[in-house]
């Protein structure tokens, strides 16, 4: 497999693919065809779904999704002068520092996976990609986009083919690691055992929290949805980093497409909603898809390490070997016992003296957090 005549294929909706085929070049991705198709249908502004695959006697050896949209370069700039600066700009010319981009990932997923059929040769897995590139960067000029990019791809990612992206001229740009942790202790005391005296001490201190919070698990939202969007809102408003925004349609499609592996827990305090956290899991992984909570009313109560070690329970009680606490809000996830997965964006303008000023000004976009 991989040696014969291969086809590309440029799907405008993942209806187009049938999920047995698009799952098994993703084995042990919690975030799977059901979640693509939840993210395709949850009507998020200003983005285009795109799925590129590369067909072998009617068989799929390659693929990856990709989105196209308008990008605007100072989003992951840090509050400050610049950032104030180009805003004001942008009130005279609204396009400036903003490219058309195609981007292969998703921006809801927590990697770019790129897929192959486990038929498929290691050896022959470069050539491979490099096939898909040609396609995705043929409709990217197609489409006018200027800026095409990788999302988020893991340092799990083999060398042979990061070195098929560096080939063709990406430039590589740091991007926010995932933090996970292993679930190698078989009780929560045990786990607190493992931290240090100061964490364990501040956990115990915060977990008595945890009388006058009623938490539930559900999975759906019945009337809780609208409650738990404006928790999304106050959190994401928060954040200095704004890329997509998420909807109602994003938050139920996620339950309703991954049934049997999602969930949403709610924090209430009376009949205050405090918090919510959206999960995903499979047989091993469970991942923290998104926490928000009321930044005011939340915060006496500690929401956010209340769903910690709810999640660390399950993962318990389900016997799940790895908790996926996502991106941002390292520090605590790192004394918390978590280690971090780098992720890198790779970038490439096609007129070469643009992109030969974006990697001279590329750090100043870095998201990485590591550090």
């Amino acid at each position: 497999m991989g040696t014969g005549d291969t086809v590309t294929h440029i799907s405008k909706t993942i209806h187009d693919i049938a999920p047995a085929a698009w799952n098994i070049c993703f084995p042990a991705q919690v975030e799977d065809y059901d979640c693509l198709l939840a993210i395709e249908d949850a009507g998020l502004a200003s983005f285009e779904w795109r799925y590129v695959t590369l067909v072998e006697n009617g068989l799929i050896v390659a693929a990856m999704p990709f989105f196209v949209c308008s990008y605007a370069l100072d989003t992951t700039l840090e509050a400050g002068r610049v950032r104030r600066s180009i805003h004001k700009m942008r009130q005279w010319f609204p396009g400036f520092l903003t490219l058309r981009l195609a981007c292969l990932g998703s921006p809801c997923t927590e990697t770019a996976a790129i897929g192959f059929h486990p038929d498929v040769a290691v050896s022959q897995r470069a050539e491979l990609l490099r096939m898909l590139l040609n396609a995705f960067e043929a409709y990217a000029a197609q489409e006018k986009c200027p800026l095409m990019a990788l999302k988020d791809v893991p340092e799990t990612t083999s060398s042979a083919l990061v070195d098929v992206i560096r080939e063709r001229g990406y430039a590589a740009l740091g991007g926010l690691p995932t933090a996970s942790l292993d679930i190698d202790f078989e009780t929560i005391e045990d786990y607190l055992e493992g931290l240090s005296a100061s964490t364990r001490k501040d956990m115990r201190r915060k977990l008595k929290s945890l009388g006058k919070v009623h938490i539930e698990t559900r999975t759906d939202f019945a009337d809780l949805l609208p409650q738990v969007m404006a928790l999304y809102h106050d959190t994401r408003n928060r954040s200095e980093w704004q890329f997509e925004e998420l909807t109602e349609a994003y938050f139920s499609g996620i339950l309703e497409r991954m049934e049997g592996r999602a969930f949403c827990t709610f924090y209430l305090v009376g009949d205050t909603l405090i918090a919510a956290n959206l999960l995903v899991h499979d047989d091993e992984t469970l991942i923290d898809k998104f926490f928000c909570m009321d930044g005011e009313k939340g915060r006496p109560y500690n929401p956010y390490f209340l769903s910690w070690f709810t999640n660390l329970r399950y993962c318990l009680d389900n016997g799940l070997t790895r908790y996926q606490s996502g991106q941002a809000y390292y520090e605590n996830k790192l004394r918390l016992g978590s280690t971090l997965t780098a992720n890198t964006m790779f970038f490439r303008h096609r007129n070469p003296a643009v992109q030969a000023l974006l990697k001279l000004l590329s750090p100043m976009f870095s998201t990485d957090e590591a550090t």
